[in-house]
């Protein structure tokens, strides 16, 4: 499952709506919003978020997290490490073999790792 996956299923499922009803007001079949919500189908559009937004009568901070939570969903994910010294080609293909193996606690101390870098760059450190 994708991040935006999560949040969407989360969301319709607290609203009380199925996938059929939510996908045929969307215009889509229920099937797009199964793949979409289990991950199966990459990060949807710009059209596609917006009226999901509408349906789901989203207000704007909501919109915002879900449009931030879409950019991310793409489940299959290339890392371009051209021009950059071999470990970081070696580190990227590792992580790719290895993702699956990794627990949750893990991951959440690398992306709280990625967060701090992120930060102390915009910073200025």
């Amino acid at each position: 499952m994708t991040p935006f996956g999560a949040a969407v299923r989360k969301i319709r499922k607290e609203r009380g709506i199925t996938q059929k009803a939510m996908a045929k007001a969307l215009g889509v079949s229920p099937a797009y919003l199964s793949a979409l919500e289990s991950g199966k189908r990459g990060k949807p559009g710009f059209d596609f978020l917006q009226r999901v937004a509408g349906y789901l009568h989203i207000i704007w901070d909501e919109a915002d997290d879900l449009f931030r939570v879409a950019a991310i969903s793409h489940p299959r994910v290339v890392v371009d490490t051209s021009g950059l010294p071999p470990e970081y080609t070696a580190f990227a293909n590792r992580l790719s073999a290895e993702i699956r193996q990794l627990g949750p606690g893990t991951i959440r101390d690398m992306t709280e790792l990625l967060t701090r870098t992120a930060n102390s760059r915009e910073k200025g450190g």
